[in-house]
């Protein structure tokens, strides 16, 4: 009985940070999807693939969450250290996923359009995958109370299996991203996500570098 509580916990706790998890990953998900090809079909294999990265994030999460009794006990250093890792990593994510984005509709659709598709296919899965990875580490607020729970339970399957809940409860906030897939590309819209995205990698680099120098506390 006490099990289906903490899980129920999880969900509730999962529903109740979506807001803040879109507030989170929605600049970064955003320019992204719109950097691919237009099509429900495409954004649903797209955010599923995020989706199912940003899970292996949680999971790993969830294991050290419980390794160490709680993330959230270490000094405040080592974890500006970590967030400060993964911030410069998704920044360079997101510059070469700007980089690469120009060769969509850079040339017309009649020209070598199976091998566009095609590298825009590979390069959109891979770079779901790396964004989901990445932004599923992201130790927000409500990750490091989901963290604080799953560390108080008593086993690492109970941890990864309230981590999963916890997921399930975010994600649904994730599910109307989809609709994007019916705005058409044109190249002025992939310039704008371009612009965005590369925006969005200074802003995490720049605090990534902060982090890592020790000038930037993030609120711990």
């Amino acid at each position: 009985m006490a099990a289906f509580a903490s899980f129920g916990e999880a969900l509730a706790l999962g529903l109740a940070s979506g807001p803040a998890c879109i507030a989170a990953c929605g600049p970064v998900l955003v320019p992204s999807l719109l950097t691919e090809r237009a099509g429900f079909r495409p954004h649903a294999r797209y955010l599923s693939v995020f989706l199912a990265a940003r899970l292996v994030g949680y999971m790993i999460f969830a294991v050290v969450a419980w390794e160490l009794g709680a993330l959230v006990s270490l000094p405040p250093a080592p974890r500006l250290l970590m967030m400060g890792v993964v911030y410069v990593l998704l920044a360079g994510v997101l510059i070469g996923y700007a980089v690469s984005a120009r060769r969509t509709c850079a040339q017309p659709c009649a020209e070598s359009k199976l091998v566009q598709i095609g590298e825009s296919k590979n390069r959109g899965l891979a770079g779901a995958a790396s964004l989901g990875l990445l932004t599923g580490l992201n130790l927000c607020p409500p990750f490091l109370v989901a963290g604080i729970r799953a560390a108080q339970l008593g086993s690492m399957a109970a941890a990864l299996i309230f981590f999963a809940v916890f997921f399930l409860g975010t994600s649904i906030w994730f599910v109307p991203f989809v609709g994007l897939g019916c705005i058409v590309r044109n190249q002025a819209v992939i310039t704008v996500a371009r612009m965005a995205m590369a925006l969005i990698a200074l802003y995490y680099l720049s605090m990534g570098i902060a982090m890592l120098l020790g000038k930037k506390t993030y609120g711990y």
